[in-house]
């Protein structure tokens, strides 16, 4: 298994991401990267703008919904789509995010919107590589 990366599988109500990384930070930027698969073709998309989050200090199940719950909110909201991802730890422990984004009218859409994140089945941690997680993300 490669340091960093996410697979996704789409299904007709949800889609399963599995992420990983050397880091939590980097298994939270790949599990981004593997919600936004899921519906998006954006290799070869030029980003327009960085948006820049800030998340409060909460446990790694905490983080992760409420990353990627700001994720889908960016996209209803704005219609905007992240090509890359960067996650650092702040300073007290919550989360700063960089993410490239791109209109969704530049994207190539592959599948149906995320609409949230489920609880259900949620899990992120260390492992023997790094860390891991897996969301269910509803479509």
């Amino acid at each position: 298994m490669a340091a960093n990366g996410h697979r996704s599988v789409p299904h007709a109500a949800d889609a399963r991401v599995q992420a990983w990384g050397s880091t939590r930070e980097a298994c939270l930027a790949e599990a981004v990267l593997g919600m936004v698969e899921c519906f998006a073709e954006v290799s070869g998309v030029r980003p327009t703008a960085v948006d820049r989050l800030l998340f409060e200090p909460g446990s790694d199940e905490d983080l992760l919904v409420e990353l990627l719950d700001e994720i889908v909110r960016g996209l209803e909201v704005a219609g905007r789509v992240p090509v890359d991802v960067e996650v650092e730890t702040a300073d007290d422990g919550g989360l700063e995010v960089r993410a490239a984004v791109a209109p969704l009218t530049d994207v190539d859409v592959v599948g149906a919107t995320p609409k949230g994140v489920s609880r259900q089945g949620l899990r992120i941690g260390p492992d023997a590589r790094g860390w891991s997680c897996t969301a269910i993300v509803d479509v």
